[in-house]
């Protein structure tokens, strides 16, 4: 709910004048605030273009369009924000954990250092939005459309990105143990430096992606395209790579590569390999 210290002292009557005043847009999602407590909130946050620092928990705002609002550092634990539309957003520091935005867009929304704990963002779209240091361990991201995005520093342990759009994304320095990217494309993504420990890259594309000395201890990489990526430096130490497609990629300076752990994975003449590791043509 809105706290009485973000607005106080506003009653129904003055709700309704103030709803006049509203863009026609926001009007019609409005009409039924006197009526509606939640959309009286909801009409609050878009008369004022946000409530950076309100105590929202709970709220439910489902498929309002609130592009542009600034929500920063606001608490929206466990709201339900399913398909609302808040593209260009500001939720910097905002917590978000356990909050429902399937369907949601948030593309180009600033997310910096946002608390998203458990949160549910299936088919969310979040191209070009801005999740540096934000905490995302244990959420459901799959499906979701992120090109562009950068996960910086971000804490994603134990999240899952099933099937999600990751092209050209950034997820530098980023943990990421256990997280499942099975059948993403992260294509051009760029991982250096992260941590993937016993994460799950099965049948991923990542064409072109960078895990240059990245972690990837114990990772599994079955059936993924890794063509032209570069693992120089990543650390494959009980990695498996079974059916993976490494034509073009570098693994020259790749550490804990094991043969035993390379199984009909294949390469070509431009793949570059450590000494001692062979791969058969792909063909």
């Amino acid at each position: 709910m809105v706290t009485s210290r973000a607005f106080p002292g506003l009653a129904s009557a003055l709700l309704v004048v103030a709803l006049a005043a509203l863009p026609a847009g926001a009007q019609d999602q409005t009409q039924e605030t006197a009526q509606d407590p939640a959309r009286g909130q909801a009409a609050e946050i878009l008369r004022n273009r946000g409530c950076p620092d309100c105590d929202l928990r709970l709220i439910t705002l489902r498929g309002l369009q609130m592009a542009g609002v600034n929500l920063a550092q606001a608490t929206l634990r466990e709201a339900d924000l399913k398909e609302i539309v808040l593209a260009g957003a500001s939720l910097a520091g905002a917590d978000l954990r356990r909050a429902e935005l399937e369907r949601a867009d948030l593309s180009g929304a600033d997310l910096t250092g946002a608390s998203m704990r458990g949160v549910d963002m299936e088919k969310a779209t979040l191209p070009g939005a801005l999740l540096i240091e934000a905490d995302l361990r244990d959420s459901d991201l799959n499906e979701t459309r992120m090109e562009n995005a950068d996960f910086t520093d971000a804490d994603l342990r134990n999240a899952s990105f099933i099937r999600a759009a990751l092209m050209r994304a950034t997820f530098a320095g980023a943990k990421m143990d256990g997280i499942d990217l099975e059948r993403a494309d992260a294509s051009g993504a760029s991982f250096a430096g992260a941590r993937l420990v016993q994460a799950d890259l099965d049948r991923v594309i990542a064409r072109g992606a960078s895990f240059r000395d990245a972690d990837m201890t114990g990772a599994r990489l079955s059936s993924a395209d890794l063509s032209g990526a570069d693992l120089s430096g990543a650390d494959l130490t009980d990695a498996l790579l079974r059916n993976t497609r490494l034509t073009g990629a570098d693994l020259s300076t790749a550490r804990g590569l094991s043969q035993e752990r390379i199984i009909n994975a294949c390469g070509d003449a431009s793949t570059r390999l450590p000494g001692g590791i062979t791969l058969k043509p792909c063909s």
